[in-house]
């Protein structure tokens, strides 16, 4: 396995990390050239994250205790949030990473890094839907839910890992940059 791939590694390597480590996360929201569009981005980042913590605690919650409300508030917090993270990368691999890209080129392996997470991150987007099936399927049939609901909790749980690690190091190669070079993109 390279040591680069979302399953594998734990952070950006040092020669990815080359405005990272100039301007700290800490700093960002005061920097002149942190916009809008950047709290934005971060905002929809945040929002990801909120609602996987959502749907992990549901399941968390019915295995422990199922209740009626189970399958709704999965189905409608799964769907959005699968729908909206697509949605997203698609926006960011075919509009804004091409134009970050040009703004420094000793990131350009950062980029291919974001652009293979994304791949990696579209097999997970399909199985974590396969897995929220199977537990909607298993209720509705009255059997094997509690089973099916625990083979979702995995699913998600490694899903909210490889989430978390791949929205860390783009926040680490796209804030920085934003913040070095400034930026008018819309």
């Amino acid at each position: 396995m390279n040591p680069l791939d979302l399953d594998a590694r734990t952070g950006l390597p040092p020669h990815l990390r080359i405005l990272a480590d100039k301007y700290p996360r800490a700093d960002w929201a005061g920097h002149p050239n942190f916009n809008q569009l950047t709290a934005f981005w971060l905002e929809r980042h945040g929002m990801f994250r909120q609602v996987m913590t959502r749907v992990l605690d549901l399941t968390r919650g019915y295995i422990d205790a199922p209740r009626d409300r189970y399958a709704p508030e999965l189905s409608r917090y799964t769907g959005f949030f699968l729908n909206e993270l697509h949605g997203h990368h698609n926006i960011e691999d075919h509009h804004y990473f091409p134009q970050f890209n040009a703004l420094d080129r000793r990131l350009e392996q950062g980029f291919e890094l974001l652009d293979k997470d994304h791949h990696a991150l579209d097999a997970h987007i399909h199985a974590l839907a396969e897995a929220t099936n199977r537990v909607l399927i298993a209720i509705r049939e009255g059997q094997g839910a509690q089973d099916a609901a625990g083979a979702l909790e995995k699913a998600q749980s490694g899903f909210q890992t490889f989430l978390e690690r791949h929205l860390a190091d783009e926040e680490e190669i796209i804030v920085p940059l934003i913040l070095e070079y400034g930026s008018d993109l819309s």
